[in-house]
């Protein structure tokens, strides 16, 4: 494996930017300079994060979520 994280990342094992085996190495995500747990999903090249919304879900059952523009920085936790 590279020492970078992909451009894009989803924790949805429904999407096609999901990749267990990412995930279970830990991956970190930076927002504005911001250390956020509760990513979603990240895309650095088009700089924004879709993070979720406390507890709550929608009516199929998933998590809301809310995308936020800005800079994104994601990070391999092993290597911090």
């Amino acid at each position: 494996m590279s020492d970078t994280p992909p451009d894009r990342l989803s924790s949805n094992p429904k999407s096609p930017f999901y990749d267990a085996a990412l995930l279970e190495r830990g991956v970190g995500v930076r927002f504005k300079g911001v250390d956020k747990n509760n990513v979603d999903e990240y895309c650095v090249s088009e700089g924004w994060v879709r993070l979720t919304v406390g507890t709550t879900l929608d009516r199929k059952g998933n998590p809301m979520t809310i995308k936020l523009q800005g800079t994104v920085e994601p990070y391999f936790r092993d290597l911090v």
